[in-house]
C-alpha cells in the first residue's frame, strides 16, 4: 500500500521558525507518508539537499511578480495543481494569517483536510480579531508546544479549538553530532572556545543590537565568533568591533552541530529557543519585538526560571553587559545543567502521527465559512496595501519565467534571488503537471 502525501505549506515570516517546524514535522512523517514542503521563504533552498524532502518554492506576494489581486488566485492554483499531481490527502499551513489562496485551495479540493499549525505566544495585535473565523475554516488546529507556554497571555492562549503538542524542533539529541565531529564539519579549531551568534541585521536597531552583542565578547581569550550571516549594514560597513575572530558559516540544519559551541546569542524566536536550549547551550536571548511572536514573554520565562540570560533588547549597554557574563565558565555550566531539565522537543513526531491518523477522519463541511473567509482575507489584504504605503519591490524582468526542478541549495538560492520570475517544480514531476504549471504561469504573469 502506497504512503499518503501530506503537503506542508508555510508563510514567509521573520526568520526560519515556520520553515523549521515544517521541516521537523516532515522528517517525522517520512516513515508513514510522503511529505512535501512548499514555502514563500527563501530558506526553503536548503531543505531538499540537507533533508531529502521534496520542496517547491512559491513566490510570496511581496515579491510583486504579479498584480496583488492576482496573487491569492495564483497561490490557490499552485496548491491545487500540486494536490492533483501528488494525490495529497492533507494540506497543512504554518503561519500567523492563513492566506486566502490556502483557504481557496481547500474549497476547490473538498476531500483534502486543511490543518493550521498555529504557534502560540501571539502579541495582542489586530490579527487577533480574525481568529474565530480563521479557526472555524480549518478541519484541525494544532498548536506546537512552547517551553514558555505559562507566560502566554496572548489571543490564542484562551482558545479551545487547538490540540497542543510538545515543542517542535529540528534538534533531536539522537541525531546531534559530537563536539569533535561538529567542529570538524564547520572547520573550527578543536581547542578554542566558540560562540554562535544568530541575530538579525538590516534595520538600524537590529544593527545596533548586533554591535552591542559582539562588544560583549571582547576579552574572551582565543574566542571563535561564528555567525550565520555577514555582520554588515546595508552599505556594507562592518557592525563588528575590532579584535574579534569572526567566521561566517552556512550549514543547515544548525541544530545538528550545536555541540560545536560553548555558548550562543540569539533572538528569542520559537526556532532558536527550542534548538539552543534543547541542546543545553548556554544562551543570551536578545528579543526581536517585530512581528506577531511575543519574544519578550518567551525571553522572560527562560530567564525567570534560569534556562537562559535575557538581555534588555531596548538597552544596548545591557546587551553588552549580559553577553559579557557568558565569559564566566561557571555560569555557562549552570545554564547548561538547568537546560537538561527541559522536556525533549518531540512535537514533530506527535504532529506527524496526528496528521496520518487524521487522513481517515470524516471531512468537515465548512465551505460557506471558507468562502466568506477567502473573500474577506483577499479584499482586506488588497485594501491594506492600497492604504499603507509599501516599499518598492525589486526590479523584475518581464522575460519568460525560469522553470526548474533543481534540488541543490546553490542553484535554488540563485534562482530565488534572481530578478527573473522563477517557477520551481518538485523533482520527478509528470508531463501533465509541467503543462499545468506553464498554464498557471501564463495566466498570472501575462
Amino acid at each position: 500500500m502506497s504512503k499518503p502525501t501530506v503537503i506542508l505549506a508555510t508563510s514567509n515570516g521573520i526568520g526560519m521558525g515556520h520553515l523549521a517546524r515544517a521541516s521537523a514535522i516532515a522528517k517525522a512523517l517520512k516513515s508513514q507518508a510522503n511529505p512535501i514542503i512548499v514555502s514563500m521563504a527563501g530558506g526553503i533552498a536548503e531543505i531538499p539537499d540537507a533533508l531529502g524532502i521534496p520542496c517547491e518554492y512559491i513566490p510570496g506576494k511581496d515579491r510583486r511578480w504579479m498584480p496583488r489581486p492576482k496573487w491569492d488566485l495564483y497561490l490557490r492554483d499552485r496548491l491545487v495543481a500540486l494536490i492533483d499531481e501528488t494525490d495529497a490527502k492533507v494540506l497543512t499551513y504554518d503561519g500567523v494569517v492563513p492566506y486566502a489562496g490556502v483557504i481557496a485551495a481547500r474549497i476547490a479540493r473538498p476531500n483534502v483536510k486543511l490543518v493550521w499549525i498555529r504557534r502560540g505566544l501571539w502579541q495582542k495585535k489586530i490579527h487577533r480579531f480574525a481568529l474565530p473565523l480563521q479557526s472555524a475554516a480549518m478541519d484541525l488546529v494544532i498548536e506546537p508546544g512552547d517551553y514558555a507556554f505559562a507566560y502566554d497571555h496572548g489571543p490564542t492562549s484562551k482558545r479551545k479549538e487547538a490540540i497542543r503538542t510538545a515543542p517542535v524542533s529540528l534538534y533531536q539529541s539522537n541525531e546531534a553530532l559530537s563536539r569533535e565531529e561538529s567542529r570538524k564539519l564547520l572547520a573550527l579549531d578543536q581547542n578554542r572556545p566558540a560562540v554562535l551568534v544568530q541575530l538579525g541585521t538590516g534595520a538600524d536597531d537590529a544593527n545596533e543590537k548586533m554591535t552591542a552583542a559582539l562588544k560583549g565578547l571582547l576579552g574572551w581569550a582565543d574566542l571563535q565568533v561564528v555567525l550565520t550571516k555577514e555582520p554588515v549594514d546595508k552599505s556594507g560597513k562592518s557592525l563588528a568591533p575590532d579584535g574579534l575572530d569572526l567566521k561566517v558559516i552556512r550549514y543547515f540544519p544548525l541544530a545538528k552541530v550545536l555541540a560545536a559551541f560553548d555558548a550562543g546569542i540569539c533572538a528569542t524566536g520559537y526556532n532558536g529557543v527550542h534548538e539552543l536550549l534543547a541542546a543545553k547551550l548556554p544562551t543570551v536571548l536578545v528579543s526581536n519585538i517585530r512581528g506577531m511572536d511575543d519574544q519578550e514573554a518567551r525571553a522572560k520565562w527562560c530567564h525567570d526560571f534560569g534556562y537562559a540570560l535575557r538581555a534588555n533588547q531596548a538597552d544596548l549597554n545591557d546587551i553588552t553587559k549580559t553577553v559579557k557574563e557568558l565569559q564566566d565558565s561557571n555560569l555557562r555550566a549552570s545554564l547548561s545543567f538547568k537546560c537538561a531539565e527541559l522536556p525533549a522537543p518531540i512535537g514533530g513526531e506527535e504532529i506527524a502521527n496526528k496528521l496520518v491518523k487524521f487522513i481517515d477522519s470524516q471531512s468537515s463541511s465548512k465551505n460557506l465559512a471558507r468562502k466568506f473567509l477567502f473573500q474577506s482575507l483577499r479584499y482586506l489584504a488588497i485594501g491594506y496595501r492600497a492604504i499603507v504605503k509599501q516599499k518598492p519591490g525589486a526590479e523584475v524582468s518581464d522575460s519568460a519565467p525560469i522553470f526548474s526542478d533543481s534540488t541543490t541549495a546553490a542553484e535554488l538560492q540563485k534562482n530565488i534571488r534572481s530578478g527573473i520570475r522563477f517557477e520551481h517544480l518538485i523533482a520527478g514531476a509528470s508531463s501533465k503537471y509541467k503543462a499545468a504549471r506553464r498554464a498557471i504561469a501564463d495566466t498570472y504573469y501575462n
